[in-house]
């Protein structure tokens, strides 16, 4: 009796504290500041990726990156 409670009471301790876990990473990766430094992230590389080209091409680079920042910002 005493095993099957000390089993259980474990077993609930876990799920409670990988429950808080998933809760403290998801408030924290959704913050706005991590959110916005992702964002510029990924607006860094798309735009690295259009050196090189010619002035058009990387006007067209710079406006895909331009828009897929503001997406990725959530900014209509």
């Amino acid at each position: 009796m005493e095993k099957r409670f000390i089993r259980i009471t474990f077993f609930i301790g876990s799920i409670t504290a990988i429950s808080y876990l998933f809760f403290i990473f998801f408030r924290n990766y959704n913050s706005l500041e991590n959110i916005e430094e992702r964002c510029t992230r990924k607006f860094q590389k798309e735009v690295k990726e259009g050196v090189g080209k010619s002035d058009k091409e990387w006007g067209l680079n710079m406006d895909i990156a331009n828009d897929n920042y503001f997406k990725c910002m959530k900014i209509p």
